[in-house]
C-alpha cells in the first residue's frame, strides 16, 4: 500500500513539474495594453483572455505553444519556453477568419472559424482604404455575401435612408447592435416602390465609417440570443478604441452623366444634363458631363485616460453629395440619387475604475440635410400656370436627427463571473419640408414650400447581463443569462395648415364640404386639389404618440464536450404590452473533423415584434403614375376604416431557421460555406390598394399594413479567402457569394380580392429584395508604398412588375471597381479609382414609362447612377 502511495505521489509531481505558468503583458504596435486578446495554448481549449491592462496568466503544458489573437490584429504563436512572455501584435496582418468575435456568442474564447454559426469580419479600415464607397451601406454591399441595399429615387423618405436586409428578408428582420449593445431604428416606413416595402429598419448610414473599428455580420437566425429583429441575422458594429493616434481622409468624387443605353427616339439628350435654376431637372443640355460631386471629410482621434487602458475616442464626418440626374418618361423629369449634407459625430470611452472593473460610454449624433425630385407635375388642376407655367417637380427634402448614447459597468469577480450592466438611449427624428412645390387650391396665392411635419422612434434599452467560463466541466463550459426591459415610442407630429389642407374659392380651410367649394381648374374643370404637391403634410388628424414597453429573460451555453465537439442552446422569453408573449430556443453545434475543416449548424425559432410605426402609421398622399394621379389612405391597423376591410390586429412575425455549413483553414487559405432554411408565416407586408370611394373619406382609395404572407427562403453563402507574401509582394483574394431562392408560400387575403391584397406587383417588390444571386471577387496587390485594388460584383438578375401589370426585367450586370493607392509619405496616402469603372447601366426599360419611379431604370442592387470616379488623400499622424 506505501508503495502504491508513494508512486501516485511520484506521477502527482511529475504532473506539477510538466505544468508552468506563463505571464506577460500583450501590447499593440504603439505600446498601448490590449484587453480581451485571446491567449490560448495551441492545440486545446485552454486559453484565458487578457485584462484592463493587457496582462495574462495562464497554466500550460511545459514545451506548449502559446497563440495571441485579437479582432484586426495579426495572430501570434510564441513558445512557452520562459515563465513571462510579453507580446507585440501588429494590426496590419490581421487575418479576417481567425478573428475572436462578440456577436453569435457570448463565450470570449470562440472564433469564427470555429464558431457554430457564419459569422462575417469586415475590418473597415482595410475596406474604406481600398474603396470609394461613402456610406456603411455600400460598403458592406459589396463585401458581405447576402447584404444588399438600394438607392431610391421618388419614393419619399426611402430617398434619404436606404433600406437594406440579409439573405432577402426585411430590412426590419436584420438587429443592429453598436459595440453590443441594440441600436434603435429610423422612425421612417419605406413605402411605395422601395425594397423593404412596409418595412421600418435601422439607418447604418447614421454611423460615421472613421469611427468604426471592424464590422461583425451574424448570418443566421438569433431571436433567441438577442430578441424581436434578428429573424435574418445580427451586424454588430464595434466603434474605435484606439489611442494617441490622429486618423482620416478627404475625399472627393463624381458621376459619369453619360447614361449608356439604347435610349427612346426623341429622348432629349441623353448623354449629359443639367438641372434648371431651382434644382428641378427640367431641362437638359450637353454641358455637365459629371454631377452628384461629393465631397467627405473624416477624422478619427483617441486619448489615453490613466495607465490601465482607459480610452477617450472621438469621431467627426463631414458630408456633402449633389443629386445626380437621369433619363427619365415626360411624367418624371427629376429621376436620380438625393443630394445630402451631413454632420455625424461619435464618441467611445472606457474608463477603468479597477483591476476588474470599467465605466464605459458611447454615443453619437448624426444631422443630414436632404433634397430629392417628386414626381413632376405637367398639367392639369394641379399647375398652377402663374407660378410654373409649363409644370414644375416638387422636391422632398427632409432634416433627420439621429442621436443615441450609451453607458453601463462591467466586470469580473474573483471566482470568473462577468457582470455588464447597461442602458442604451436612441431616437431617431424625420423632418420633412416640401419645396417647389404649392397647395394648388390657393391658387397663385400659394407659397412655394411648405413644413409638412414628420416623424420620430425613440427607444430605451435597459440589459443586465451575466456570464462565466467553467474550464474544468469536460473541455469548458461558457454559461450567460440575463434580462432587457426597453420602452419605444413612436411619434407623428404635424405640418404647417397648408400643408394638408384643401382651401375653398374664398381662401378659407374647406370645412363644410357641402356649403364650400375648391377652386376649378379652367382647362380640366376639374376641382384643384389641396395640400403640399409632392408630399402632403401631415395633420392634427394623423398625429401619433404611442409607446409600448417590452421585458426578456434569456440564457445560453456552449459546453466543449471535447476538443472536436462543441453544442450551445440558447432559450428566450419576451413579453411585449400591446400583443403578449413568445419563447424561443436555439441548438447549435460545431464538429472538428480535422485539424483543418469543421463542420457546423444550427436551428432556431424566432419572431420580429411589428413596430409602432406598422400599427399606428396613417398618412393621405397622391399616387402618381403614367396614366395619372389618385387620392390614397394609408390607414393605421387599429382604424374603423381597416376593420370594415375585414384586416386582423397586427401580430407578431415567426420563423424557423435552420443552417448547415463548414469552415476550412489552410495556412494561407481558409474557406466558410453555409446553406440555410428561412421560413417566416404572418409577415407584415404592405397591400394594393383598394377601392374606397364608397366610405365617403375623401380618398379613392386604401391600403393597409397586414399579417399577410408566408415565405420559405433556401440559400447558400460562400466567402473563399487567400492571402500571400512573396518577399516585399503581398496578394490577396477573396470571393464571396450567395445563391437566394425565396418563394411566397401563402397569401392571406382572407375574403379579400387577392390581386388586390398583395397581387403580383407587390409580390414582385417582396422577391426583388431577395435577388437569385450575387458574387464578388476581390483581388489586391501592394509592394512598398503602392497597393492596388481591383473588384468583381456579378448582380443576378431582377424582375419587378410595372404599373401596366408586365415585368420588368433586369438582366444580370457585372461591375467592376478598381483602386490604386501609394504612400506619398509615412503620414499621407493618395488614392484614385472608380467604382463601376466601366459605366454599366440596368437594363432600360420600354417606352410605355411605366416603371415604378418613373425612369428609365426601378430602384435594383446596382444602382442607376452609372460610373462614379473619386480621389482620396488619408492621413495617419
Amino acid at each position: 500500500m506505501r508503495k502504491i502511495a508513494l508512486l501516485l505521489l511520484l506521477l502527482n509531481s511529475a504532473f506539477l513539474f510538466a505544468q508552468k505558468e506563463v505571464k506577460g503583458v500583450v501590447k499593440d504596435r504603439t505600446g498601448t495594453p490590449l484587453p480581451g486578446v485571446n491567449v490560448v495554448e495551441k492545440g486545446t481549449t485552454n486559453g484565458v483572455s487578457t485584462d484592463f491592462e493587457g496582462g495574462y496568466s495562464i497554466t500550460v503544458k511545459d514545451g506548449a505553444t502559446l497563440v495571441f489573437s485579437y479582432v484586426g490584429f495579426g495572430t501570434v504563436e510564441k513558445s512557452a519556453s520562459s515563465d513571462k512572455i510579453d507580446v507585440s501584435l501588429d494590426e496590419s496582418g490581421g487575418q479576417v477568419l481567425e478573428d475572436v468575435v462578440i456577436v453569435g456568442s457570448r463565450n470570449s474564447k470562440r472564433t469564427v472559424v470555429n464558431s457554430a454559426v457564419p459569422i462575417d469580419i469586415i475590418n473597415v479600415k482595410d475596406v474604406t482604404t481600398q474603396s470609394g464607397k461613402l456610406e456603411i451601406n455600400e460598403l458592406l454591399q459589396y463585401v458581405a455575401p447576402s447584404f444588399n441595399a438600394n438607392k431610391q429615387s421618388g419614393s419619399d423618405g426611402a430617398d434619404h435612408v436606404d433600406p437594406a436586409s440579409l439573405r432577402g428578408l426585411g430590412p426590419d428582420q436584420t438587429l443592429v447592435l453598436i459595440n453590443g449593445k441594440r441600436r434603435h431604428q429610423s422612425s421612417l416606413i419605406n413605402l411605395f416602390g422601395t425594397r423593404g416595402r412596409g418595412n421600418t429598419g435601422t439607418d447604418l448610414n447614421a454611423i460615421p465609417a472613421s469611427g468604426i473599428k471592424r464590422i461583425e455580420i451574424l448570418r443566421d437566425g438569433a431571436a433567441a440570443q438577442y430578441g424581436s429583429d434578428a429573424i435574418a441575422g445580427v451586424i454588430n458594429i464595434v466603434m474605435n478604441d484606439n489611442v494617441d493616434e490622429v486618423t482620416g481622409a478627404i475625399t472627393y468624387g463624381a458621376f459619369n452623366t453619360n447614361a449608356k443605353g439604347d435610349f427612346l427616339p426623341g429622348t432629349p439628350n441623353t448623354e449629359g444634363f443639367r438641372l434648371d435654376k431651382d434644382g428641378n431637372g427640367n431641362s437638359y443640355g450637353k454641358d455637365q458631363d459629371i454631377d452628384g460631386g461629393s465631397v467627405k471629410v473624416g477624422a478619427n482621434y483617441g486619448v489615453a485616460l490613466g495607465s490601465k487602458g482607459g480610452y477617450a475616442n472621438f469621431t467627426g464626418e463631414f458630408i456633402n453629395k449633389n443629386k445626380t440626374l437621369r433619363p427619365s418618361y415626360d411624367f418624371r423629369k427629376g429621376f436620380g440619387d438625393a443630394e445630402i449634407q451631413g454632420v455625424n459625430l461619435f464618441a467611445n470611452f472606457s474608463v477603468p475604475i479597477s483591476d476588474k472593473t470599467e465605466f464605459y460610454a458611447f454615443g453619437g449624433s448624426n444631422f443630414r440635410d436632404t433634397d430629392a425630385y417628386a414626381f413632376t407635375r405637367n398639367d392639369g388642376e394641379r399647375v398652377v400656370e402663374e407660378i410654373y407655367p409649363g409644370g414644375y417637380t416638387p422636391r422632398i427634402t427632409s432634416k433627420i436627427n439621429d442621436n443615441s448614447v450609451a453607458a453601463g459597468i462591467r466586470t469580473e469577480t474573483s471566482g470568473g463571473w462577468k457582470f455588464d450592466f447597461s442602458n442604451t438611449l436612441g431616437n431617431n427624428k424625420f423632418h420633412y419640408k416640401i419645396k417647389g412645390t404649392l397647395n394648388a387650391s390657393l391658387e397663385e396665392n400659394s407659397p412655394t414650400s411648405f413644413d409638412a411635419g414628420g416623424h420620430s422612434l425613440l427607444q430605451n434599452t435597459t440589459n443586465f447581463d451575466v456570464s462565466k467560463n467553467y474550464g474544468g466541466i469536460l473541455n469548458g463550459l461558457n454559461l450567460a443569462f440575463g434580462a432587457e426591459y426597453r420602452i419605444e415610442q413612436f411619434k407623428i407630429f404635424a405640418g404647417e395648415e397648408g400643408s394638408y389642407t384643401t382651401y375653398d374659392t374664398n381662401g378659407d380651410p374647406i370645412t363644410d364640404p357641402t356649403t364650400q367649394s375648391a377652386p376649378i381648374d379652367p382647362v380640366t374643370g376639374e376641382p384643384r386639389p389641396g395640400s403640399s404637391q409632392g408630399f402632403p403634410g401631415y395633420s392634427p388628424a394623423n398625429e401619433v404618440n404611442e409607446s409600448r414597453s417590452n421585458f426578456s429573460l434569456y440564457t445560453d451555453a456552449e459546453l466543449d464536450i471535447t476538443d472536436a465537439f462543441m453544442v450551445s442552446g440558447s432559450v428566450r422569453f419576451e413579453n411585449y404590452s400591446d400583443f403578449g408573449s413568445t419563447v424561443n430556443g436555439k441548438l447549435a453545434s460545431r464538429l472538428k473533423l480535422s485539424d483543418h475543416i469543421n463542420l457546423r449548424g444550427s436551428v432556431s425559432t424566432g419572431f420580429r415584434a411589428p413596430s409602432l410605426a406598422q400599427i399606428y402609421y396613417n398618412l393621405r398622399f397622391t399616387n402618381f403614375n403614367s396614366s395619372g394621379a389618385t387620392e390614397v389612405l394609408l390607414a393605421p391597423n387599429d382604424s374603423p376604416v381597416t376593420k370594415a376591410f375585414g384586416i386582423e390586429k397586427l401580430n407578431e412575425e415567426k420563423a424557423v431557421n435552420a443552417s448547415l455549413g463548414f469552415t476550412a483553414n489552410f495556412g494561407d487559405f481558409t474557406a466558410t460555406v453555409d446553406g440555410y432554411y428561412i421560413k417566416v408565416k404572418d409577415r407584415i407586408v404592405l397591400t394594393g390598394y383598394f377601392d374606397a370611394s364608397a366610405l365617403n373619406l375623401g380618398v379613392s382609395e386604401a391600403q393597409f399594413f397586414t399579417n399577410g404572407v408566408d415565405t420559405k427562403t433556401h440559400g447558400l453563402d460562400l466567402v473563399f479567402s487567400w492571402k500571400k507574401k512573396f518577399g516585399a509582394s503581398n496578394f490577396g483574394a477573396t470571393l464571396v457569394g450567395n445563391i437566394n431562392d425565396m418563394k411566397i408560400e401563402d397569401v392571406k387575403n382572407g375574403s379579400l380580392d387577392e390581386g388586390t391584397f398583395f397581387g403580383k406587383r407587390e409580390k414582385a417588390f417582396l422577391l426583388a429584395s431577395a435577388p437569385k444571386n450575387k458574387f464578388g471577387l476581390n483581388l489586391n496587390y501592394g509592394i512598398k508604398k503602392f497597393d492596388a485594388g481591383l473588384a468583381f460584383t456579378r448582380f443576378s438578375k431582377v424582375v419587378l412588375v410595372d404599373y401596366a401589370d408586365e415585368d420588368d426585367v433586369y438582366n444580370p450586370r457585372l461591375i467592376t471597381d478598381l483602386t490604386l493607392g501609394y504612400k506619398i509619405t509615412e503620414n499621407l496616402k493618395l488614392s484614385i479609382g472608380s467604382n463601376n469603372l466601366f459605366n454599366v447601366y440596368p437594363t432600360k426599360q420600354d417606352e410605355q414609362g411605366n416603371t415604378e419611379a418613373g425612369g428609365y431604370w426601378d430602384a435594383v442592387q446596382m444602382g442607376f447612377s452609372g460610373a462614379y470616379y473619386y480621389a482620396r488623400l488619408g492621413f495617419n499622424f
